[in-house]
């Protein structure tokens, strides 16, 4: 009985050395010792392929194996790295970025198919006007949450840009958007092929559907410096330049961080009457990481700059100076406009502000002290001036009280690991927009902290392919339309009110 298992052993150890197939499967069998192997499984060849659709978090209840990646749909491991047949090699990152395209082609499939969306069940037309009949909602109520209906009704639309370079719209790829006061102009910034940036003017007037044609302004000023942070200035008259930050490239020291006033009319053929071009203006500051221009009266003509561990204060017309010392890197900035206070957000996750009545003496300019978990990206402070809404890199969006220097509300769901990503706040529509590093935009309630609509992009989610928008409800000027704008690649999209 002995000797008939011993030759048995001895018939398969043969068996296994003249078949290299059955070779290639023992690492696979091994590490299958977490779940079982389906009947179906077992007959395919060295060709298959695991499936990337599902996610590992459904499969936390097995093992996770150093090298290896559990495919739920197989119901087996496969090698993350290139193995047991060569081909196909997988990677985490791989199978995290499939996951999120086919979740993202899914929710494009729904927007485009779904016309109406439900932002609260119980919530539509008809019963927000049978309450504002019956009293129940007062005329702000109402405003507000009639464009929370139709924010969650907006649908893509592509809009066609002219340019005097036809070649260029289709090379160049948006990195940032942002409209004026009036919202009938977006300032671009765009990268180009060959490194560095360009900047141009679309006039949103002709933004009516159902044409949705818009013409972009061009000019040749160019920078291969890193933007940073860009700003609407009122020099001469609302919105006359636009301020721009920028960051010196590593291993370029011929060309030092410094902050620009580009005047709007650098970039239209024809001024109107009495509006000459104005002056390009240039400020070398070394290490800008966000701007500021300032429309209270106390510091007239003045922008703000934050720097690594400082923050600089200058007025364009005399060149004076106020700096003030900091602990971190300023990332953010935002001037109050009926207080004379500046707001930071720092790396550090300090959020202060400087009384810029204060001439830089003594350490009594801070007035106001909050504190993130993470480094700070966004500060925009309400028309009240009581409250501020801040984002950090760890995704979290708070609203502050300044009175009491609490945390009031916080906005779930926003995506954030170390991009420097805007906040857009509305309070006239009561609405809170960002859009994450996954590429989703994220519209809440200003109000009550609810996640009323979730945009996926049009392309592709990557690190350099993150949407940037703008949102008003009079796109295109006074007589414009309520709606989104959201520029990404070459690409501009219109989500209008329906």
């Amino acid at each position: 009985m002995h000797k008939s298992s011993w030759k048995s052993r001895r018939h398969g150890r043969r068996s296994q050395r003249q078949n290299p197939r059955l070779r290639q499967h023992r690492p696979n069998e091994r590490c299958n010792t977490g779940a079982q192997q389906s009947p179906q499984d077992s007959d395919h060849g060295d060709g298959e392929v695991p499936s990337t659709s599902t996610s590992t978090a459904g499969s936390s209840s097995v093992p996770d194996l150093p090298g290896f990646y559990f495919d739920p749909e197989k119901n087996r491991y496969f090698r993350l790295l290139p193995g047991h047949n060569n081909c196909n090699p997988l990677t985490k990152e791989g199978i995290q970025q499939k996951a999120m395209e086919d979740k993202r082609l899914q929710l494009l499939e729904e927007e485009d198919r779904q016309t109406k969306k439900i932002t609260r069940m119980g919530f539509n037309a008809t019963s927000l006007l049978q309450k504002s009949k019956l009293g129940f909602l007062n005329a702000t109520s109402y405003c507000r949450l009639a464009h929370e209906l139709r924010v969650s009704c907006m649908q893509r639309k592509k809009v066609q840009i002219h340019s005097s370079d036809p070649s260029a719209l289709a090379s160049d790829r948006f990195n940032l958007i942002l409209a004026d006061t009036n919202s009938d102009r977006l300032f671009t910034v765009n990268d180009v092929k060959v490194g560095g940036s360009k900047y141009g003017i679309i006039s949103l007037r002709g933004l009516k559907t159902p044409t949705l044609r818009v013409h972009m302004h061009e000019n040749l000023y160019f920078t291969n410096r890193k933007v940073n942070s860009v700003c609407w200035a009122s020099l001469n008259h609302l919105d006359s330049h636009i301020l721009v930050s920028r960051l010196c490239l590593m291993g370029i020291a011929e060309t030092p961080g410094c902050a620009t006033l580009l005047p709007a009319s650098l970039f239209v053929n024809s001024h109107p009457a009495g509006d000459r071009p104005g002056m390009l203006c240039s400020f070398r500051i070394p290490g800008a990481w966000s701007c500021a221009w300032s429309s209270n009266i106390q510091a007239n003509n003045c922008f703000s700059t934050g720097l690594s561990r400082w923050v600089l204060v200058t007025n364009v017309v005399t060149g004076h100076r106020l700096s003030f010392g900091t602990s971190s890197d300023v990332l953010a900035q935002q001037f109050a406009v009926m207080t004379p206070l500046l707001f930071n957000g720092c790396r550090s996750g300090e959020i202060f502000a400087i009384d810029i009545r204060c001439r830089n003496q003594g350490n009594n300019w801070k007035a106001t002290s909050l504190f993130h978990d993470s480094a700070v990206t966004s500060v925009k402070v309400l028309q009240e001036e009581q409250c501020l809404v801040a984002s950090d890199m760890a995704g979290k969006i708070k609203l502050w009280d300044l009175r009491t220097t609490k945390c009031v509300r916080q906005y779930e769901g926003h995506v954030n690991e170390y991009a420097l990503l805007p906040l857009h706040v509305h309070e006239e529509e009561g609405l809170l927009v960002a859009v994450g590093q996954d590429c989703y935009t994220r519209i809440w309630s200003l109000r009550d902290t609810h996640l009323l609509r979730t945009i996926p992009s049009p392309h592709p989610t990557s690190r350099t392919n993150i949407p940037s928008v703008a949102f008003s409800s009079r796109l295109g000027g006074v007589q414009g339309a309520p709606g989104l704008l959201m520029a990404v690649q070459q690409d501009l999209y219109y989500f209008p009110y329906s």
